[in-house]
């Protein structure tokens, strides 16, 4: 499609954006230099500004990352975001970035299809481990886990980003977005050890050490290392993680640099996998929480290196230019069994399993330039951004099976059996040949206008995104098919502050996918490839900033296009279509209480499917309520006590999409507990944390993949201790 707006290459939007901006600049009177002490504020993401500030009670930020646009205070921004601090994910003694999202109400956690990576459902669509970003890189962190020592923020964007941040090379971006940013060395110098065991026998140290050197304290380096092993809750299950990585930033006044790299070995063994039911089978009621239908011979193996630059330089007042680079080399090797039940409704969980192994291999390639200024027409201000990206995947698996037939089993009364011969290949598992090559393009255009005295912020932008993929054969590497199509992905979004501490805000955004090819049997044009999908998202909302308690409130409406076969044409005839209202609170409402919740309502319809056999019905996995309401308190006349009380509410959902499959409502609570004193002159802190209080067996979620309903069994009752000391 022809686009004339977007005619011009992004060097020269860019090239015409700083023309602008510095032309500006050069207009206005130039002050009188003065020399004055640099204050480093560290920052993960190498900006003047730094991170943004914590808002009041410390476990949310005011503002975060929006891709093209930069950071932009909560505020500011059209959009319903929440950026969780390192302070939470410290105190709640998280282990992943699904710990964190559990204080999420938009944010269910659920699993991958076939294996063990965490799978985050955002406003009912899922946003995969592969669609995490790393410091606005897309495809840098380990795919299935991460760790949540390498972070200090999490940062959630509701709704969906294409435009912000490009097409997510997972196929995620369109409920949501997750953005992580690393650890940088703070003022004051840190070197903390923490040690800690979990039920189960779970062993757990880290090494947190930060330091600032140079003139005025420029040059930061912060260094964290993980280790934990041993048994879980769930019987027979081990995990085994080491993490060790390095973050590096220098302030050189009009230029900020900052680098980290990192490696991660993550290892499970014997863990419980995930179940699926027949077409026919009735829901079958959760198992024993720590009970484990897993065979001791199956194994979950990751182990990645990433690392990343970015560097910001000023151009001129209010102008400053961009880049960033990042690579990742990851390995996985899987030895997995998943059983199938088909007789739930009988209490006896009978189920047939079979052995499934798999290699993989990536290497990924990313990076992005862009320039920001600032500018005034009148008594207009425009904040002005162009932007250039690229993204590079190949991957390199393999897989074989044993035969279909499989072994018996039961949920309720698990047996162990030998680990059956492989009878099928894939490929060669020792050494996978290239079986896919992704490569995603984009450029993209901003403006962010201020009128009437600031009270009126109007956003408008585009990006044009290319996606280009080709899929080899597993066991010859020969061509199969190739896909490149590209889109143009709008943006419009208006905030309006009738009140200093008010904002009301509205926006249109899209998301894009892969399309399809047309396959499959009795079509008439097989092989046909189909223009991105694009997802459609229309928003209004509320913020309240009350001083130290924060509301927002948001009514949405998110539509996706799906495929299927009509009258011998291959074609996107289907839709879904998902419609909510969130409602979030954080801060402080009162002294030495903290709060951090909401509810979200969710309406998740299929609006047009196949012969219209499931129009009308839910989608698949996606509850229609879903409530976190957590308080922490601080103990009066026990100074450093700290309680701590969450709340987690999901409603029934369904794992087929016919709707007779229905899981039934599941509350969990959780308590904790946290003493700051010092010991020697040094400061400590022992925190307490017990989840699932009540050691509920409930199934946590169905499905996440698009179109499957596979079970997960929520985990049992979880102790965690831990004390930390700073040297």
């Amino acid at each position: 499609m022809h686009n004339p707006p977007l005619k011009l290459s992004p060097f020269a939007l860019a090239a015409l954006l700083l023309i602008s901006a510095t032309a500006q600049a050069q207009t206005e009177t130039a002050p009188t230099e003065t020399m004055q002490t640099v204050v480093i504020r560290a920052s993960a993401d190498a900006s003047a500004d730094g991170l943004s500030k914590a808002y009041a009670g410390g476990q949310v930020a005011r503002g975060g990352r929006l891709g093209v646009l930069g950071n932009v205070d909560m505020m500011d921004t059209p959009f319903n975001t929440t950026n969780y601090t390192q302070a939470l994910i410290q105190d709640q003694q998280a282990k992943s970035v699904a710990d964190v999202l559990q204080n999420d109400p938009s944010v269910r956690v659920a699993r991958g299809f076939g294996n063990y990576q965490e799978l985050y459902v955002i406003r009912g669509f899922a946003v995969n481990s592969d669609d995490l970003a790393y410091n606005g890189l897309y495809g840098l962190l380990p795919r299935q886990f991460v760790a949540a020592e390498l972070l200090e923020r999490v940062e959630v964007f509701r709704g969906a980003n294409s435009f912000l941040n490009g097409a997510a090379p997972g196929g995620g971006g369109i409920g949501g977005a997750i953005n992580l940013l690393p650890k940088r060395a703070g003022n004051e110098a840190l070197t903390q050890l923490t040690a800690g065991l979990e039920t189960g026998g779970q062993g757990y140290g880290a090494l947190d050490i930060g330091r600032r050197f140079g003139p005025d304290n420029n040059t930061g380096v912060r260094v964290n290392a993980v280790r934990r092993d041993g048994d879980t809750g769930v019987d027979g299950e081990q995990r085994a993680l080491s993490v060790l990585s390095v973050g590096l930033d220098h302030d050189g006044g009009n230029f900020r640099i900052s680098a980290d790299v990192g490696y991660q070995d993550h290892q499970l063994k014997g863990s419980r996998p995930s179940v699926t039911l027949t077409g026919d089978s009735a829901m079958p009621a959760a198992p024993d929480a720590s009970s484990n239908w897993g065979q001791p011979w199956t194994r979950s193996n990751e182990r990645d290196t990433f690392g990343t630059v970015r560097g910001e330089i000023d151009l001129a007042t209010d102008v400053v230019a961009w880049a960033a680079f990042g690579a990742r080399s990851g390995d996985e090797s899987n030895i997995l069994a998943l059983p199938t039940v088909s007789n739930g409704g009988t209490g006896s969980g009978t189920a047939s399993m079979y052995r499934f192994d798999n290699v993989r291999h990536d290497t990924v390639r990313t990076g992005e330039i862009g320039v920001r200024g600032k500018l005034r027409t009148g008594s207009i201000g425009h904040s002005l951004s162009a932007t250039a990206s690229t993204f590079r995947q190949e991957s390199r698996n393999a897989y074989a099976f044993s035969d279909f037939s499989g072994f018996a089993t039961d949920i309720f009364h698990p047996v162990q059996v030998g680990a059956p011969a492989l009878a099928a290949f894939g490929g060669n598992l020792n050494d996978p040949l290239l079986t896919s090559k992704t490569t995603l393009t984009s450029y993209a255009v901003a403006d962010t206008l201020s009128l009437f005295d600031d009270k009126v912020l109007l956003t408008v932008g585009a990006r044009h995104q290319k996606i280009a993929s080709d899929n080899y054969d597993y066991t010859t590497g020969a061509a199969q098919s190739h896909y490149s199509e590209s889109r143009v992905t709008p943006v419009a979004g208006i905030v309006y502050k009738p009140f200093k501490n008010v904002s009301l805000y509205a926006n249109y955004i899209e998301g894009l996918q892969q399309g399809p090819v047309a396959s499959g049997a009795n079509i008439d044009n097989i092989g046909e490839a189909f223009a991105p999908y694009v997802s459609r998202q229309k928003e209004i909302g509320i913020k309240v900033d009350a001083g130290k308690v924060g509301f927002a409130a948001a009514l949405f409406s998110i539509t996706l296009p799906s495929a299927y076969v009509q009258d011998r044409q291959f074609g996107v005839y289907g839709e879904q279509r998902n419609e909510g209202l969130e409602l979030s609170v954080f801060g402080v409402p009162m002294r030495d209480v903290r709060v951090l919740g909401g509810l979200t309502l969710l309406d998740a319809k299929q609006r047009t499917t196949a012969g219209a056999i499931n129009q009308g019905k839910d989608v698949i996995g996606v509850p229609d309520t879903q409530l976190n309401l957590g308080a922490e308190w601080d103990v009066p006349n026990l100074a450093g006590l700290t309680l701590t009380a969450r709340t987690l509410y999901t409603a029934a959902q369904y794992a087929d999409g016919a709707n007779t499959q229905q899981l039934p409502s599941w509350t969990r609570v959780d308590l904790g507990a946290s003493y700051v004193t010092r010991i020697a002159d040094r400061k400590v802190t022992l925190r307490a944390r017990i989840d699932n209080v009540a050691d509920k067996n409930y199934w946590a979620s169905a499905g996440g993949y698009p179109g499957a309903g596979y079970l997960v069994l929520g985990a049992p009752r979880t102790v965690a201790l831990s004390g930390s000391i700073d040297f």
